[in-house]
């Protein structure tokens, strides 16, 4: 099946999940916060669909470079989601939901940047 515009790849619908899961926790995050962790969090989550998308329309040798950035911004997400769970910022079963999106996300971004590789 051919891939006609980058909305439509599984890895950019779930990193947008992730995406509206990280602004709904982040709403209740202390407002001591809003300039650390709450925009740490809400920028990396912005930045992997985002980077997908513009790696998308570069072109082929571009594509795996974002794909990478946003692979980075995923792995960030992980251990940001990670701290604000420590810290009893979100709920565990918050963080489980959206940990499990973001990990689904980060395997479908190693698949695509292997296999794009390999071309």
């Amino acid at each position: 099946m051919k891939i006609f515009s980058y909305a439509e790849l599984f890895a950019y619908k779930r990193a947008f999940d992730v995406v509206r899961g990280v602004y709904r926790i982040t709403k209740s995050f202390p407002v001591d916060e809003q300039y650390g962790l709450t925009s740490q969090l809400r920028r990396a989550a912005v930045s992997v669909p985002a980077n997908i998308a513009e790696g998308y329309v570069q072109g082929s040798k571009a594509y795996i470079n974002f794909l990478r950035i946003a692979l980075g911004s995923a792995t960030e997400i992980a251990t940001l989601l990670q701290i604000s769970m420590e810290l009893e910022y979100c709920s565990s079963k918050d963080f489980e939901e959206i940990n499990g999106i973001n990990t689904e996300t980060i395997k479908l971004l190693t698949t695509y940047i292997a296999r794009l590789k390999s071309y």
